[in-house]
C-alpha cells in the first residue's frame, strides 16, 4: 500500500505575507490639547449648558441675513404694534421690525464681546506675566498701573471715556471696555508666574540662554492656560453688560443695531407705558443668556486646572 503525499499548492506572490496598516500620524500637540479641553468643558454640566447657549447665539448671528425676516432698519411698518405673524416681536416707535433687530444685534454683541474680552486677556497675559517673572523695578511699576485701574471704579470711568470720545462707534466701546476690563486678570496672572519663575523648568530654560519673551510665553504661559481662559471668559462677561449699558446710556453709537440699542429706544419711546413689554423683556433676556454662557463656560474652566473640580 502506497502512501501518497499531498503535493503543496503553488505559492502565490505575496501570500502569507502579513499586511499592517500603519497609524496615522501623530496629532499636533495643540489639537490634542485642544480636544482634550472640549471633552471636559462638555463633561461639565454647567459647561455644557453654557457651550449650548453660546453655539445658538453664534449660529443666530452667522445666519443673520437667513433668519431675520425684514431689514432691521427698515421703517415700513406702522409704528408700535404689537407681536403678530407679520412683526413676531412687534415694531418700534420708528416703525422698525424688533425680531429682526434681535438677529442683527447678536453680531454686535458677540463682537464686543469676544473682542473686547480677547483685548483686555492680552493686556492682562502681558503685564502679568512680565511683572511676575521679573521681580524688582518693573514688577513694581506694573503693579502700581494695574492697582491704580483696580481703584477707579471701571462702570464711571467707562461712562466718561464714552462720553467725552467724539468718535462713538463700536470699537470705540470695545477699546473703553478692553481698557477698563484687564487689571483683573493682570493680577491673577501676575501671582501665578511669580510662582512658576521658581520652577526648575524655568531656571533650565534660563541656564539654557533662553530670551525673556521665550521664557515667559513658551515655558510659564503653558502651565496658566485656564487662568488665561478664564480671564477671557471673565472679561467677556463683563464687555456684554458694559457694552449694553453704555448703549442703553446713549453713550454709544444709536445708528448701531444691537440688544442696547433696542433697550435705548424702548425707554425713549416709553414702551413700558405703551404695552410693548417685548420690546424690553428680549433684548435683556439675549443679555442675560449670552453673558451667562460666559459665566458658565467659566465655571468649566476652573475644572481644566483643578481636577477636583471635574464631573464624572
Amino acid at each position: 500500500m502506497s502512501i501518497v503525499s499531498p503535493v503543496p499548492p503553488p505559492e502565490v506572490p505575496g501570500a502569507g505575507v502579513e499586511i499592517r496598516v500603519g497609524p496615522a500620524g501623530p496629532i499636533p500637540g495643540p489639537l490634542r490639547f485642544l480636544g482634550r479641553a472640549l471633552r471636559t468643558l462638555w463633561s461639565n454640566r454647567k459647561a455644557s449648558i453654557g457651550l449650548v447657549i453660546l453655539g445658538l447665539v453664534i449660529l443666530v448671528a452667522v445666519f443673520a441675513p437667513l433668519l431675520a425676516p425684514h431689514s432691521p432698519t427698515a421703517t415700513t411698518f406702522v409704528p408700535y404694534q404689537n407681536p403678530s405673524a407679520t412683526n413676531w416681536f412687534g415694531t418700534t416707535g420708528n416703525g422698525q421690525d424688533v425680531f429682526s433687530q434681535m438677529v442683527y444685534g447678536a453680531r454686535i454683541s458677540l463682537l464686543v464681546g469676544i473682542a473686547a474680552g480677547a483685548m483686555a486677556t492680552l493686556v492682562a497675559v502681558t503685564v502679568g506675566l512680565i511683572a511676575g517673572y521679573r521681580p524688582g523695578v518693573i514688577d513694581e511699576l506694573l503693579s502700581f498701573m494695574t492697582n491704580l485701574v483696580l481703584v477707579i471704579p471701571g462702570l464711571p470711568l467707562m461712562f466718561i471715556l464714552a462720553a467725552y470720545l467724539q468718535k462713538r462707534s463700536v470699537w470705540t466701546i470695545v477699546f473703553v471696555v478692553a481698557f477698563t476690563s484687564w487689571a483683573t486678570g493682570a493680577r491673577v496672572i501676575r501671582s501665578q508666574a511669580s510662582t512658576l519663575r521658581t520652577r526648575e523648568f524655568v531656571t533650565s530654560a534660563v541656564f539654557s540662554g533662553e530670551g525673556l519673551f521665550r521664557v515667559v510665553f513658551r515655558e510659564i504661559l503653558p502651565n496658566m492656560t485656564s487662568l488665561v481662559a478664564g480671564s477671557f471668559f471673565s472679561a467677556a462677561t463683563a464687555a456684554v453688560m458694559a457694552e449694553a449699558s453704555l448703549e442703553f446710556l446713549g453713550l454709544g453709537d444709536p445708528n448701531t443695531v444691537s440688544w442696547g440699542t433696542i433697550l435705548y429706544y424702548a425707554q425713549q419711546q416709553n414702551s413700558l407705558l405703551t404695552g410693548q413689554w417685548v420690546l424690553v423683556f428680549a433684548p435683556g433676556l439675549a443679555i442675560a443668556l449670552l453673558a451667562v454662557s460666559f459665566t458658565l463656560i467659566n465655571f468649566g474652566v476652573d475644572a481644566l486646572s483643578n481636577p477636583r473640580l471635574r464631573e464624572k
